[in-house]
């Protein structure tokens, strides 16, 4: 298979490239920078507002995995956050669909709910599932939220498309750097606002190439969440102590996540490891 891989210099970027080489594909890499290690994929220098440029470097691919994108809100201006993700997005699906690409990955958010970068995040239940409403409110989670919706109306159109958009949180190579941010003394109860979540950059990345080999159709916005937070408090009590007015619906034994994977698994066959 023939896989576009925009962002593709970035750290989810980087991983979902080698392991896609690694799995025998073939890779074109688009990014506005060149990856800071040499690599066998074929490089294209691209912002993802070149809508032209984006169309011809598609074509003859087989699948795109789009995670270009700013990747939180205050790095850059709220106008600037929202609108290079929501263009971006709008530009990966539309071109994706003129060149008769039928399989597509985008990376989106947990904060597609409203969640982290909310002033009091608002949750209707636990574990939270993707029939949970959004209540977003910044610029970040807003452009999640409409790329979402996005890829829902690029898939009415052409009913043959399959979408996958991978909600992630806190991807990261190693473990310990969640824990060591969530059992830290200082703001703990801001941290709370996170649901001591987590996701390895490995599953992230077998996540991202699942979402254009598993066989499913339609648009599917999907949980992509270790099924353990990082710290060792019990989920139930961490619920009790910073939101007891949120019923728990499901099972949150133990250090069960505050988010449920199960969709994911479900349409991808994905699991996260360790």
């Amino acid at each position: 298979m023939h896989i576009v891989i925009t962002g593709a210099s970035g750290g989810i970027g980087r991983a979902v490239v080698s392991l896609a080489l690694a799995e025998g594909h073939s890779v074109t890499a688009i990014d506005r920078t060149p990856p800071p290690e040499p690599s066998p994929a074929t490089f294209v220098a691209l912002d993802m507002a070149d809508y032209e440029g984006i169309e011809r470097a598609l074509r003859g691919a087989d699948a795109l995995i789009h995670l270009a994108a700013i990747p939180s809100p205050g790095r850059h201006p709220d106008h600037v956050v929202h609108n290079n993700n929501v263009v971006g997005s709008y530009n990966a699906l539309r071109a994706a669909a003129e060149v008769g690409i039928r399989r597509v990955c985008q990376a989106s958010s947990v904060n597609a709910i409203g969640h982290s970068y909310s002033r009091n995040p608002r949750y209707d239940y636990f574990p939270i599932d993707e029939a949970h409403p959004t209540y977003n409110e910044d610029p970040y989670s807003l452009s999640k939220w409409i790329c979402e919706q996005q890829a829902d109306s690029i898939c009415r159109r052409y009913e043959d498309m399959a979408v996958a958009s991978l909600r992630f949180h806190w991807v990261t190579p190693d473990p310990s750097l969640p824990a060591q941010y969530y059992t830290s003394d200082d703001l703990e109860a801001r941290r709370a606002r996170h649901l001591w979540a987590w996701t390895s950059l490995e599953s992230a990345a077998r996540a991202c190439l699942l979402g254009v080999t598993a066989s499913f159709s339609g648009h599917e916005p999907l949980f992509i969440i270790a099924p353990r937070t990082a710290v060792e408090t019990p989920s139930y009590e961490l619920a009790q102590r910073y939101y007891p007015a949120v019923p728990i619906r499901g099972d949150l034994s133990g250090t069960t996540a505050f988010f449920t994977s199960a969709r994911a698994e479900q349409v991808l066959g994905w699991r996260h490891h360790p």
